[in-house]
């Protein structure tokens, strides 16, 4: 196969390749942010994961590190194939592009989730709580209830009375607490003895705060997703443009 030593091309033609260009090189950025956005998820607020029955949340997040990556892959071919003016490159970025618009029924995932997350929340959390918290080979749960507690400044799932039913704390385990330290304002040794207001977040329950928390970071990256798609849309019509205003390649 053999290059052209001549190439005429229009005005037209020359601008668009250069919008492309530009176009892709952001679209090589943007990847980097939404796969930045997933892993960071999946890193920093995966804690609560363990008290949801389901993965839909985490699931949402490794479909945003997927899709930040086909992103950047899709940004870096079309520059090359932008810059050396090659159909065949052209028409590996127009497949690539193709099926990233076909991943908009994924990034639809997390604004759909948020209202199973909710319904999931209000049937197992307090059960999560209560059956699960300080039980041998549970750790995952003890800690995110702790980290809950003390983030939201909350007790409870509804509020403070739901420990009455936990097995650990009817349990001599408990010493004689009637919620989890955490639930205390400040943190002593037993201080979930004493269920004074003074002393626990008495009335703030877990699971209206927990359900905002979720479905906020649910928004963002539902938000995040689609936008890019939109953008991949815009990216497959560009694309398309400049593969027909090229010559065909000679063999």
């Amino acid at each position: 196969m053999r290059e052209y030593t001549e190439k005429k091309e229009t005005c037209g033609t020359i601008c668009l390749k250069y919008l492309l260009f530009i176009f892709n090189f952001f679209f090589w950025l943007a990847g980097g942010a939404v796969m930045a956005v997933g892993t960071w998820t999946l890193a920093e607020k995966s804690d609560y994961i363990s008290l949801l029955s389901s993965s839909t949340y985490s699931a949402t997040a490794y479909i945003l590190v997927v899709a930040g990556v086909v992103v950047m892959v899709t940004g870096i071919l079309g520059c090359c194939a932008t810059f050396k003016e090659r159909r065949n490159l052209l028409r590996v970025v127009r497949l690539w592009v193709s099926l990233g618009v076909l991943s908009l029924p994924g990034d639809l995932i997390p604004l759909v989730s948020s209202v199973q997350l909710s319904m999931e929340l209000k049937q197992n959390l307090k059960n999560t709580m209560t059956q699960k918290y300080r039980k041998e080979g549970e750790e995952s749960v003890t800690n995110a209830v702790d980290k809950l507690q003390q983030e939201f400044k909350c007790c409870g799932s509804n509020n403070y009375t739901d420990w009455a039913d936990s097995v650990w704390i009817r349990s001599s385990e408990a010493s004689g607490r009637k919620v989890p330290d955490s639930c205390c304002k400040t943190i002593t040794d037993l201080c979930g003895r004493r269920d004074h207001p003074s002393n626990i977040y008495k009335e703030n329950g877990c699971i209206t705060k927990l359900e905002n928390f979720i479905q906020e970071h649910l928004k963002i990256i539902g938000a995040v997703g689609i936008s890019i798609a939109c953008v991949q849309i815009f990216g497959m019509i560009f694309t398309c443009c400049l593969y027909r205003s090229l010559k065909p390649e000679p063999y």
